[in-house]
């Protein structure tokens, strides 16, 4: 960073290099078992640890604030009409069309699938190309009968990062997925939250520490490096969140009461954030946000944060800087390389207090 202010932060002051058989390709064996990275936001200071230790840092009347967003199946594989292998991953319905059987998607190959081509997903299932959005996205609709939810869910696969370079498997879909998962949207599972058993929350909540729940469905996006030079330039897709009366107002009363607002994972970072008021109290709502939180955000919701590894250039690891200290992230990323932590979705956690 060479400006006080950021502006002159670029991309490339977050990239790093990452031995790939540091990927995870696979979860470990059971949730709890990965390793925590606990790195003092203060000091600088590094702990290893493992998973069920987060415990030992936090105290009666904090707050653990969850996104239950649920992952959907969303990747369709099918063939055009010419017998050629297509693919389309729902991101999101459009109600405004016509409930829940049009959709925005991304298409594969993405030059052969013009609007009036089909895919055929299964029998009497198929994927019709509707329009193009300025992004590259179609506008698809579902045909098929049944419930089109119930159409995605029987033929759908999980969509797996494209980093985790194996065929997805009948586990993903378990393991892919938090245990406190309700709200179905996602295309891309709130990692951090991976680690948690029901019983390590029963856990948390036996300390006298308040589970709040709120809603970010992870998009797409959440994927993609930065691709500007200036990260400044770079700007953040939208994403639907919800936070309902009840978590707000639990939040508020944690917040008078002196505790701190642990936020497990970046989407729930994010959506803290927004709908924090400038004087740090909760506000509830539901709506879209853009939110791209990097160096120096001045952090109003969030105390301290659970998160996975990210990828290099990524928004996820600019959200950790902000919090952080980008050369304390950086210096702990370097550090878990060295001791050989597991990297991304499927990999270890980091803890910033």
């Amino acid at each position: 960073m060479t400006a006080e202010d950021g502006s002159d932060l670029r991309t490339a002051d977050f990239d790093y290099p990452l031995p790939e058989d540091l990927v995870a390709s696979h979860p470990a064996d059971q949730r709890d078992e990965s390793r925590l990275l606990v790195l003092d936001r203060a000091t600088g200071s590094l702990s290893d640890r493992r998973f069920p230790d987060l415990l030992t840092y936090l105290a009666a009347g904090d707050a653990l604030v969850l996104n239950d967003t649920r992952v959907f199946p969303a990747r369709l594989l099918g063939r055009k009409p010419t017998g050629a292998r297509a693919e389309v991953l729902l991101l999101r319905p459009l109600p405004e069309y016509e409930g829940d059987r049009v959709w925005q998607a991304l298409v594969r190959p993405g030059g052969k699938l013009k609007p009036g081509r089909k895919v055929e997903i299964g029998e009497q299932f198929t994927v019709i190309i509707e329009d193009s959005f300025e992004d590259g996205s179609r506008r698809v609709r579902l045909e098929g009968a049944g419930d089109p939810w119930e159409l995605i869910e029987s033929h759908g696969e999980v969509p797996l990062p494209p980093y985790i370079d194996r065929p997805g498997e009948a586990s993903d879909r378990e393991r892919y997925q938090t245990v406190y998962a309700r709200e179905r949207g996602s295309v891309a599972a709130p990692t951090a939250g991976l680690h948690f058993t029901a019983e390590l929350l029963e856990q948390v909540e036996a300390l006298g520490v308040s589970v709040v729940r709120v809603t970010l469905h992870v998009g797409v996006g959440t994927f993609r490096p930065v691709d500007a030079d200036r990260v400044d330039d770079h700007r953040m897709h939208a994403e639907r969140y919800d936070v309902p009366d009840a978590s707000a107002r639990l939040l508020n009363r944690v917040r008078e009461g002196g505790g701190r607002v642990w936020a497990v994972g970046t989407t729930s970072a994010r959506t803290l954030e927004t709908v924090v008021s400038d004087e740090g109290t909760y506000r509830p709502g539901a709506g879209w946000t853009n939110l791209f939180i990097r160096p120096p955000h001045r952090f109003r919701a969030v105390d301290g944060l659970l998160t996975n590894f990210h990828l290099p250039k990524s928004s996820l690891l600019m959200l950790v800087a902000a919090l952080a200290g980008r050369e304390n992230v950086l210096q702990a990323y370097d550090h878990a390389i060295a001791m050989r932590y597991r990297f991304y979705s499927y990999g270890d956690a980091m803890l910033v207090v």
